[in-house]
């Protein structure tokens, strides 16, 4: 019987199963295939497990709390009574006074876009967006205490050991960038708090975040390889750690931390290479450098960090967070809450939105010019409010009963404005929004049921929204 299979079908028909065999490889090193149908990678990309609006996040944090009677929450009824005493000195108002006398706004406001959002002069560039982004008046907080507010809005609890939000969603959704990390925190002077609050907490050490300070010539801390160590040789150097370490975590199939260490090891080593590019800014033409305003001094810092934060969302890091670093006092040093306006809440607030005001717009315009703008949330906002009344004379308190957060892209409804404080300013009085509302509404939006994203841990299972939250339906498209 003669052979039906010629020399040259057999040598198509082997060459096309070695390059099936090569792609699968590389498909199982990506993530998107396993053995069994189960990667041991703990970053490995998964699907959305709802119908998800957004891919990314980039979280814009302003440090210190921002005065929302002086940003976005205009109230004439404190220019009205300027300086008059709050009938509310008594402390069975729920006021937390510091001189009992009202101070009005030294900013102007006005009305802007077809949905009539009142902003401060101070912001003339985001102005510009406000029918691209959804208010949220209302918002509340726990504490008045920078720290723990901070770990509230991250974690959803005022005591370190939980993990952030950036964390949980890591740890949801894996990575969709093999060769970058899914969670990266960039800040100047790192805010009061620091590492603790974009922790992982419980959760496994390799949905923790990278944490960087772009201003230097090596953002990235330890990344570089060692002068006397070729590729070569540490690669070779990596195997043997595997191979040893996978041997031991076979031995021990309950501890979940194994995996996240070998997985940090050969991110970094990936890393090596992929991250210098990202944070390669001179591939940007100048027409973009300057519109995120890198040729300003007082905004080139957080004009770098946010157009490092558009190329990583770019190349798939799914979670980015700046915590914004501007000076306390117009030409001062950059405090780790320098948005904290005790004394002069004029000089202040002029010095902290000169910084961020232009990046940030610039931000929104170059998403959509991308066609990124629709599958990422750009959230904004600090960690409590101000008071309504003066301290120092010129300046405000920390108040965390009442605060502006607002939210772009993602699914959300250019142009909402939501919740409602009272006629000064001080007191959210409806529809009230807490740090777990916010969770639960940005998990909703990444395809993500707050109540199903859960991590068993000491006998029960924990979720970032802990046993509260609802989404803020009003505000999504």
């Amino acid at each position: 019987m003669t052979n039906p299979t010629s020399r040259r079908n057999f040598l198509q028909q082997s060459g096309l199963g070695c390059g099936s065999l090569a792609l699968t490889n590389l498909l199982h090193q990506e993530g998107i295939v396993a053995a069994e149908g189960k990667s041991n990678n703990p970053l490995a990309m998964r699907p959305a497990p709802g119908n998800a609006k957004a891919k990314a996040v980039i979280w814009l944090f302003q440090t210190g709390s921002p005065s929302q009677v002086d940003t976005f929450d205009y109230k004439p009824e404190l220019e009205k009574r300027d300086g008059t005493t709050l009938a509310g000195a008594d402390p069975k108002t729920g006021f937390f006074t510091t001189s009992g006398k009202l101070l009005k706004s030294p900013f102007k406001f006005s009305q802007h876009g077809e949905s009539g959002a009142w902003t401060s002069e101070i912001f003339p560039n985001i102005s510009k967006h406000v029918d691209d982004i959804a208010f949220v008046y209302s918002c509340f907080s726990k504490s008045n205490n920078h720290t723990p507010a901070m770990l509230e809005f991250n974690s959803g609890m005022i005591r370190q050991g939980f993990p952030s939000m950036g964390s949980w969603l890591t740890y949801g959704l894996g990575s969709e960038n093999a060769n970058l990390p899914a969670y990266v925190v960039m800040h100047g002077t790192k805010p009061r708090g620091a590492d603790p609050i974009w922790s992982s907490g419980f959760l496994p050490s390799v949905y923790q975040a990278t944490s960087l300070d772009p201003r230097g010539a090596k953002p990235i801390d330890n990344l570089g390889r060692p002068a006397d160590l070729t590729g070569e040789q540490q690669r070779s150097l990596l195997d043997i750690l595997n191979s040893t370490n996978a041997k031991h975590a076979t031995e021990r199939p309950f501890d979940r931390d194994l995996n996240a260490r070998l997985e940090s090891f050969e991110l970094a080593y990936r890393m090596q290479t992929s991250a210098p590019e990202a944070f390669d800014l001179a591939q940007e033409p100048d027409h973009i450098q300057e519109m995120y305003g890198l040729n300003r001094p007082e905004s080139k810092d957080y004009g770098r960090q946010c157009l490092i934060a558009r190329r990583l969302v770019e190349r798939g890091v799914r979670f980015v967070q700046i915590f914004a670093a501007c000076p306390n006092t117009p030409g001062g040093a950059v405090s780790d809450v320098p948005w904290d306006a005790h004394n002069d809440i004029n000089g202040n607030h002029r010095a902290c939105a000169a910084t961020v005001d232009q990046p940030t717009a610039a931000l929104l315009t170059d998403l959509k010019q991308r066609g990124l703008f629709d599958e990422t949330i750009i959230i904004y906002g600090g960690e409590f409010g101000r008071t309504s009344d003066s301290q120092d004379v010129g300046g405000r308190d920390h108040n965390p009963n009442a605060f502006t957060t607002w939210f772009a892209g993602g699914g959300f409804k250019g142009g909402a404005q939501y919740g409602a404080t009272d006629e000064f300013g001080y007191k959210s009085v409806e529809n009230r929004v807490n740090a777990h509302d916010i969770h639960a509404t940005i998990l909703n939006q990444m395809g993500i049921d707050h109540e199903k994203l859960t991590y068993r841990f000491n006998g029960r299972d924990f979720r970032l929204t802990d046993v509260e939250g609802e989404v803020l339906k009003d505000i999504l498209a």
